[in-house]
C-alpha cells in the first residue's frame, strides 16, 4: 500500500455486484487509494445490525476498477468493521464513502439504511464519512449524473482539518445534471413509515408475508430534505450516531415523572 495518498474505504449495502458501487469506485479512485469492502448479497434494510452469532467470511476478489476488492458475508457494518481492523493493516482509513445506494436514504429511511449504518460506523471509527443514495431502485440506473456530486463532496471531506469529522447522507434526485438546482444543506424531514403485512399462501397453503406500507410525510419545512429532493436539489444532512432526545433530558431532569 502506499502510505503517502488518503487511503479511502468504499462500502455499500447493495451487495459487492451492485452497479451502485461500481460507479462509485470509479468516482473516487483518483483520490487515493481504494479499498472495497461489501455484502456478498444486497444487504438493505439491515441498519446498524453486525454479525455475532455465526463466523464470517471475507472473499478476497480480482481488483475492481484497479481497487482492493473484498466481499464479506455479513453486514454493512461488518464490512468497515473489516476495513478498519483487518483490511488497513494499521493505517488509519482517511475517508469512508458508502454506496451509491439505489433508492433514497432520505428522511426517517436513514435509521434502516445499510448505506448508512456504514456511514455513521466509519464515523465511529474516526474517519470522515459519507453516505450517497440515488432515487431510482433500478438495476439499470444511470448513475453518470452523480460523479460531480460524488466528487466535489469527497474532495471537501478529504480537505476539512481532522478535527472536523463530517457523516453526511447525501440524496441524489433522478434528474439530468443540467436539472439540478444544486446542493442544499439541511435537517431529516419528519415522516414515518405506516407499515402492513400481506399474507400470501406457498404451494402447500402455508402462510407468508411480505411488508409493504405507505410513507407517511409531517414536514412542511422547506429546509428538509423531502423538500430538497422534491424541487431537484442534492439533500445533504449532517448525521450523528447520538440519538438522545435532548429536549426531553430539560423536561425530565427532575425525576418528578417517575415519583409514584
Amino acid at each position: 500500500m502506499n502510505d503517502k495518498r488518503p487511503l479511502i474505504l468504499v462500502v455499500n449495502d447493495d451487495g459487492i455486484t451492485a452497479p451502485g458501487i461500481q460507479a462509485l469506485i470509479s468516482f473516487v479512485k483518483s483520490f487515493g487509494e481504494v479499498i472495497v469492502v461489501a455484502p456478498d448479497k444486497a444487504q438493505s434494510g439491515m441498519g446498524h445490525a453486525i454479525t455475532m452469532n455465526k463466523p464470517l467470511r471475507l472473499n478476497k476478489l480480482g481488483a475492481i476498477d484497479g481497487a482492493e476488492a473484498y466481499s464479506c458475508s455479513g453486514t454493512p457494518v461488518d464490512c468497515i468493521k473489516f476495513g478498519t481492523k483487518v483490511l488497513a493493516k494499521n493505517r488509519k482509513i482517511d475517508l469512508v464513502v458508502s454506496g451509491i445506494n439505489h433508492g433514497l436514504n432520505s428522511s426517517i429511511n436513514v435509521i434502516y439504511s445499510g448505506t448508512m449504518s456504514a456511514a455513521v460506523e466509519g464515523a465511529l471509527e474516526g474517519a470522515p464519512s459519507v453516505g450517497f443514495s440515488l432515487d431510482n431502485h433500478s438495476l439499470d440506473a444511470d448513475f453518470s449524473g452523480c460523479q460531480h456530486i460524488v466528487r466535489t463532496i469527497v474532495q471537501f471531506l478529504l480537505d476539512v482539518p481532522g478535527e472536523k469529522r463530517y457523516c453526511l447522507n447525501v440524496n441524489i434526485p433522478n434528474v439530468r445534471k443540467e436539472e439540478l438546482n444544486g446542493i442544499k444543506i439541511c435537517r431529516q424531514a419528519k415522516a414515518y413509515w405506516d407499515e402492513r403485512f400481506v399474507e400470501r399462501r406457498d404451494p402447500f397453503g402455508e402462510p407468508y408475508y411480505w411488508l409493504t406500507g405507505d410513507f407517511i410525510y409531517l414536514d412542511e419545512g422547506e429546509d428538509t430534505d423531502v423538500w430538497a429532493l422534491k424541487n431537484n436539489y442534492v439533500s445533504v444532512v449532517p448525521t450523528k450516531s447520538d440519538l438522545t432526545d435532548y429536549n426531553a433530558i430539560t423536561t425530565l431532569k427532575d425525576g418528578k415523572e417517575f415519583v409514584q
